[in-house]
């Protein structure tokens, strides 16, 4: 707060604005019409404010934020600090409108321009502040009112403070202008991918590849054979391997439970006419099998620190937040005891496929092929792994693609919502139906999404960073606004100081009063 400009002053953000006013409820009338910005009418990030939403006077007259036109809101709660919930009141209905109770409001004083104290608030630097000095439990921390009031800013001359906002405005406009166009090319890429994806899983990828490699294919009846060979000779393995377990553990002398061993394989039903409608037209030598047909379906260890362990073992295990959309998060992986016998068969292998259990409703069967990038790493009872009966990372890649693209209607329609959660259970993901075609073909088809769809997410690696960018450029325009550096200072202008003056002397004269005052230009 040192190095003032020419003409500025400082003060605290509580001696140039009130800090949630009391608003006169005796001139409204109970069925006097009003009106009322929920938490959800304000655009986090960019100051729009929806005031079309109107209510009864006599309904919000209790527990709710009164706030007139021309006051500046500002959320206080936790899930909205991130980006920032923060906007000027626009014209109300009648000059007074009510809110969320998790809005503080602030009343700039006359002289101090309500768009400055928007900027002011908006900056990096204040929500960084306020975020840190928030009081309450994890989760619905708030920003007190104190932390506001308390707040140090710089305060340039009225005539500059107009200045410096139209001048912030003006710069903001023309960023905003790239940013849309990068989030346009941002959409496009999404369509792109998607667009991609459907022409891979119905076969027009690689509709030239087959032409000219006809000696590769398989037709639907040696594709079944296929399947059954595969299917047969991984449990043929996964035997060999349990037997093997078993007897190491009586050498041990039978220490904890009997180890698991992998669940039967139980034939599926025959897709019915309806799910057929709902699935893409494929190549004539393609068919449908459903998950259960192709891979080993298997659930996590839920985390509990009662369960009374006889020989424990500490492996790492995956949550839902490390499994995304087509890749996993790594960076915190927690860690849970298990029973060192059963730990063999709970172990992620190489190229298992990952599924969501859980979620908000569009995560539904979410997931990613699993590299061994964790050693003795598991997986928690809310996310399901698929084992291919072949195994190879492309045919897990094209698995996961599916289940990522045409799958998530799938897992949509066929999952169960609860009040907060929606759930799949491991029944529909072993009826997932996924279209199978000759190995090499397959191998073709995910050679092609990885060019494709590599090319793809550079391009939008990029746009991000373009938009990373226009963000600092945001906060570079407000820091120089802040310090003076953005509008150069008129000598003419009245000071700050003077401006601070006439707003503690209007105070002092009428101490009690409810002030009245018309918002800033």
């Amino acid at each position: 707060m040192t190095d003032l400009p020419s003409g500025w002053a400082k003060a605290q953000l509580s001696e140039i604005c009130e800090i949630n006013p009391r608003v006169d409820k005796s001139d409204f009338a109970p069925d006097t019409t009003v009106s009322f910005v929920p938490m959800s009418a304000i655009e986090a990030g960019t100051g729009k404010i929806d005031i079309t939403e109107e209510r009864a006077f006599s309904r919000v007259k209790q527990g709710y934020t009164p706030f007139t036109e021309g006051d500046v809101l500002f959320a206080k709660i936790t899930p909205c600090m991130e980006n920032g919930k923060i906007a000027i009141v626009p014209e109300l209905l009648g000059g007074t409108g009510f809110g969320s109770t998790e809005f503080h409001v602030l009343r700039p004083s006359e002289g101090i321009d309500s768009r400055f104290i928007y900027q002011t608030i908006s900056n990096q630097g204040f929500r960084y502040f306020a975020e840190h000095n928030m009081t309450g439990a994890v989760g619905q921390k708030r920003v007190p009112s104190t932390v506001l009031e308390e707040h140090g800013v710089r305060i340039p001359p009225q005539n500059e403070q107009r200045r410096i906002v139209e001048k912030i405005e003006a710069l903001f406009d023309e960023i905003d202008k790239g940013v849309e166009g990068l989030r346009t090319a941002k959409a496009t890429l999404d369509l792109y991918r998607q667009s991609l994806l459907k022409s891979a899983f119905e076969g027009r990828l690689t509709a030239e590849w087959r032409a000219q490699n006809a000696d590769k294919l398989e037709d639907s009846k040696f594709l079944l054979s296929r399947a059954e060979a595969e299917r047969n000779n991984w449990y043929w393995k996964a035997s060999e391997e349990w037997n093997d377990r078993v007897a190491s553990w009586s050498a041990a002398g039978k220490e904890g439970p009997k180890p698991r061993q992998s669940e039967r394989y139980k034939p599926s039903s025959a897709l019915t006419p309806s799910e057929l409608d709902t699935l893409p037209t494929i190549p004539s030598d393609w068919i449908f099998l459903r998950l259960n047909d192709i891979a080993a379906i298997s659930s996590g260890m839920s985390v509990s620190k009662s369960r009374k362990l006889v020989d424990p073992v500490e492996v790492s295990y995956l949550r839902v937040a490390n499994v995304q959309r087509g890749h996993l998060e790594l960076d915190e992986v927690k860690m849970m005891q298990v029973e060192r016998s059963q730990s063999a068969s709970l172990l992620l292998t190489e190229w298992d496929v990952l599924f969501n259990e859980g979620g908000d409703r569009d995560k539904l069967g979410r997931g990613w092929v699993w590299e061994c990038q964790v050693p003795l790493c598991i997986t928690q009872n809310h996310v399901f792994r698929a084992s291919p009966f072949r195994h190879d990372l492309s045919w897990s890649k094209y698995i996961s693609r599916w289940g990522n693209s045409f799958g998530r209607d799938y897992f949509e329609k066929s999952g169960k919502q609860t009040t907060n959660l929606a759930s799949i259970n491991k029944n529909t993901l072993k009826a997932l139906p996924v279209p199978y075609c000759s190995p090499a073909e397959q191998v073709e088809i995910v050679r092609l999404l990885d060019t494709h769809l590599e090319t793809a997410n550079a391009l939008e690696a990029e746009i991000n960073a373009a938009l990373t960018r226009a963000d600092a450029l945001r906060q570079s325009i407000l820091k120089k606004a802040f310090s003076g550096q953005l509008v150069p200072q008129d000598p003419t202008d009245e000071p700050a100081s003077a401006l601070l003056e006439r707003i503690q002397s209007e105070r002092a004269k009428a101490p009690k009063a409810r002030r009245k005052r018309k918002a800033s230009a």
